[in-house]
């Protein structure tokens, strides 16, 4: 545990050039986070930095590799690579490319929604349902069985004019 608490206080430091970072623990890692977007995350010993369509080229030609997993038929990519090693070695190195995943985790959190067709509703469960549909019922019975009221019965005895 010791060494997961240095390599974590290490990862502070070095990403300090993009400001102050905060840690969560998740999925047996740690999300990182600058002004509240997650930008990267350290899993296992090892840092990997958020990238996007923008930024793919860039981690690719430095010999960065993509996060996979293995599921439940198929390999998995994620959207987050690992750092070149020189990049590991001081706050300064690490800089240019804690920018470029924060840049496409912001660009990620202001992409427009996808346009996926919008779930159908439940429905209401038979309880509310029926009790919505019974109340205004209930209000009119109300209402016949109070009788015409002082107005209705006026109207009712006026002779048409003519």
């Amino acid at each position: 545990m010791s060494s997961d608490n240095s390599f974590i206080d290490y990862l502070q430091e070095l990403l300090s050039g993009l400001g102050k970072v905060s840690l969560r623990r998740m999925f047996g890692g740690h999300g990182i986070y600058y002004d509240g977007l997650m930008f990267a995350l350290a899993f296992e010993q090892r840092l990997f930095l958020k990238v996007d369509a923008e930024t793919r080229a860039a981690f690719a030609a430095a010999g960065c590799e993509a996060w996979t997993y293995e599921g439940k038929d198929k390999t998995v990519q994620m959207s987050y690579w690992t750092v070149p090693d020189e990049a590991m070695d001081s706050t300064e190195a690490m800089t240019p490319w804690a920018r470029r995943a924060f840049a496409a985790a912001l660009r990620k959190a202001n992409a427009k929604p996808s346009a996926r067709p919008k779930a159908a509703k439940k429905p209401a469960s038979a309880g509310k349902a029926a009790k919505a549909a019974a109340t205004p019922r209930a209000k009119a019975a109300k209402a016949k069985s109070a009788g015409p009221s002082e107005t209705s019965a006026r109207n009712s005895t006026r002779k048409p004019r003519g």
